[in-house]
């Protein structure tokens, strides 16, 4: 089960949104992804610390495993134990670091951007920190979307958290989500995501955002 959080200030927004066959980012990410090397490439420069088990790469950094992608200015990945990945991302030039993975539906893809972002491969969650986007893709047209200021994707439990905040892109701090029509044609689907209503939803007491290292 997900770990319990607790709200540390009343101006803290959280949402906890339970993704069924028809709400928000159906899909889960390619289950074949977890079986994937991960992969680190990097324009300027880079160390490996075979004692603490720790890679750091700098320089429009890409890291691959399987159809995830991710790009950053900076990415610090570090080996558990028991074999499993930490990856956090981070921009050093104002570009937000991007995430994209395809699902196991055909055609459909999730991807998002952030000012920084968390990869935990036991836990199997993606954590976008500021200024965060996320969007559910089928073929080129934008089926769902979330921002705030900070939104966590747990593949496992198909569950995303979101969180208001002054780091959220939205006016206020808040969170925002549209939600298009499963049955809507191409040329509907494919209409701004202005002009969709955000889906209200209930405050949930259960999260406190994680410091990065």
């Amino acid at each position: 089960m997900p770990p319990s959080f607790h709200i540390p200030a009343p101006t803290t927004i959280a949402l906890s949104l339970l993704l069924a066959a028809t709400a928000l980012v159906p899909a889960r990410a390619e289950k074949a992804d977890r079986l994937k090397p991960l992969n680190i490439v990097a324009e300027r420069q880079g160390s490996i610390d075979l004692v603490n088990q720790r890679t750091e790469f700098i320089g429009d950094v890409t890291l691959t495993k399987g159809t995830m992608l991710l790009r950053a200015d900076k990415v610090d990945v570090r080996e558990t134990s028991e074999g499993y990945f930490q990856a956090y991302a981070n921009s050093l030039t104002g570009r937000q670091v991007s995430f994209r993975q395809a699902s196991d539906a055909p055609g459909e893809t999730i991807e998002g951007a952030a000012d920084q972002l968390e990869y935990d491969t036991r836990a199997d969650t993606v954590r976008f920190i500021g200024n965060a986007v996320v969007r559910h893709l089928r073929g080129s047209l934008v089926a769902n979307e979330v921002n705030g200021a900070v939104i966590i994707y747990d593949n496992r439990t198909e569950v995303f958290t979101v969180e208001g905040g002054p780091a959220s892109p939205n006016p206020s701090g808040k969170v925002r989500v549209v939600m298009m029509p499963r049955n809507v044609g191409a040329p509907a689907a494919s209409a701004p995501a202005s002009a969709a209503s955000a889906v209200g939803l209930q405050p949930s007491p259960t999260l406190q955002p994680r410091k990065a290292p």
